[in-house]
């Protein structure tokens, strides 16, 4: 991620350290970790993943984590996708927990603006049972997108907040007949409920939300997941 791909951090909130780890939770944290507790635990090879990116990249809070990453999992076993696209790789984890999900010969692509991102995912990537499977694409996600044909049986929406609805009709130009868009972080850690918080991020989103749940071609369900992951299908 980065210039137009990157999460930016809410106001206020220091560079250092997880931003995630400094914003109220939306679900009761005791309630979070018992879910947490009670979902399958990952993978050798994705707690490896997430204890570099804690240790090694910045902004470690924008990896999804032990349940967001089983929940993409689910979501791309249950449509039986063969073909994801991804946009936003940060470190590789949602790549690496929705690759366990495909179907027989599935593949992913995701893009990532950030060559040293996009580096230390391909390196977790290569050391993974599903190297084979996974192609990342560095580069600016609206200038990679018009060159990916589809269709995609899910597309994970994971970048910057500004160029959500850009990304969207991009997605649901090449999404499959029953396919999905997910789309992460949609409820911004409850500062959408802030009529205060006027930040360009927080305004994005707003927007974005209001944007699918008026639009007659798709039907939607907006989930308290992490930070909020809105979920996209197809109008009848």
């Amino acid at each position: 991620m980065g210039a137009d791909d990157r999460i930016r951090r809410p106001a206020g909130v220091a560079r250092t350290g997880s931003y995630h780890d400094s914003m109220p939770a939306i679900v009761d944290p005791a309630v979070e970790a018992y879910a947490e507790a009670h979902t399958t635990a990952p993978p050798a090879h994705l707690e490896r993943v997430a204890t570099e990116t804690r240790s090694m990249l910045s902004d470690p809070g924008m990896m999804v984590g032990r349940l967001e990453g089983r929940f993409l999992e689910l979501l791309v076993f249950a449509v039986g996708a063969t073909s994801v696209l991804e946009i936003g790789t940060f470190g590789g984890y949602s790549s690496l927990a929705m690759a366990a999900g495909l179907a027989p010969g599935g593949s992913i692509v995701t893009c990532e603006i950030d060559p040293v991102h996009a580096e230390f995912a391909r390196r977790h990537i290569a050391a993974s049972p599903y190297a084979d499977r996974i192609e990342v694409v560095v580069g600016p996600a609206l200038r990679t997108l018009p060159t990916l044909p589809g269709p995609f049986d899910l597309v994970f929406i994971d970048a910057d907040k500004g160029s959500y609805p850009a990304y969207y009709e991009s997605a649901l130009e090449r999404l499959a007949p029953r396919g999905l868009i997910v789309a992460d972080n949609t409820l911004w850690y409850g500062r959408i409920l802030d009529p205060g918080d006027r930040s360009v991020d927080t305004e994005a989103l707003r927007a974005f939300n209001e944007k699918v749940a008026s639009d007659p071609r798709v039907v939607a369900v907006q989930t308290t997941v992490r930070d909020g992951v809105t979920i996209i299908r197809r109008a009848d």
